[in-house]
């Protein structure tokens, strides 16, 4: 398991929403390459971006943003927000971009996607954003006809990479990671897929605790947890964090 940062990007600005909703952003750094950069210096494997902008429709802004992220760091980043067409996914991978975290394209268009994961095989996430017992689409704005087991028995036999798994109710709000809810999905996706894929969770680190928790839960399917807010407001030091996943023999 690895702890994965996070930069949520609104106005080409590292931002931090509660519970995902658009008026809610708090700016935290107003230089995202450089965010980018400490978080490689800081010895993270991956970083996990967000297009705020474009997942709420306004397409393009941070893209100069993203492409100047890409070219400063080496390791590999993730990428999620408003990618809803071919093109957009074929936009980003040209750019160099490692893995895309499809939500409301993996939907709407599953068979597209489905077909698509054929061709850029295990480089694409499914993001499961649950509110309750809905999978929420469009900037989390919309609920879904489709719940998480939908989600989970057309894409077992895909070649997704895996899962980006968000508890809406608690992103950005520090109450701590909601175990069960965590451990009911893993064991969904462990009962569900025809061969193994890899489990992010996001939404909800709050502390250390939370992070000893997850290793304790010891599933191979956990890739790792995204850290936003916890590491923004000091609750989180990313090296004490991995040296915690080190000493549990889990990184």
């Amino acid at each position: 398991m690895q702890i994965i940062p996070a930069i949520d990007l609104k106005d080409n600005k590292c931002v931090r929403l509660s519970k995902g909703v658009d008026e809610s952003s708090e700016i935290f750094n107003t230089n995202a390459v450089e965010q980018a950069i400490f978080f490689q210096n800081s010895g993270c494997k991956k970083i996990h971006i967000v297009d705020l902008d474009a997942a709420f429709g306004r397409v393009d802004i941070n893209l100069q943003t993203i492409k100047k992220i890409r070219q400063s760091i080496s390791i590999p980043i993730q990428l999620g927000g408003g990618i809803r067409s071919e093109l957009d996914i074929k936009k980003y991978f040209d750019l160099g971009i490692n893995n895309l975290i499809l939500g409301s394209m993996a939907v709407s268009h599953p068979d597209i996607v489905k077909q698509i994961s054929k061709q850029y095989k295990k480089r694409i996430y499914i993001s499961l954003d649950v509110k309750g017992n809905s999978i929420m689409i469009k900037g989390w704005k919309k609920e879904s006809n489709l719940g998480i087991k939908d989600i989970l028995e057309f894409y077992k036999t895909s070649n997704i990479k895996g899962y980006i798994v968000t508890d809406i109710e608690n992103d950005g709000m520090l109450n701590g990671i909601n175990i069960s809810f965590l451990q009911n999905i893993l064991s969904m996706i462990k009962n569900t897929q025809n061969y193994e894929k890899n489990v992010i969770m996001a939404g909800g680190l709050t502390n250390y605790n939370d992070l000893i928790k997850l290793i304790e839960i010891n599933s191979n399917e956990l890739e790792g947890v995204v850290a936003g807010k916890s590491f923004y407001v000091g609750n989180i030091d990313l090296n004490k964090a991995q040296n915690i996943i080190k000493s549990y023999g889990k990184s």
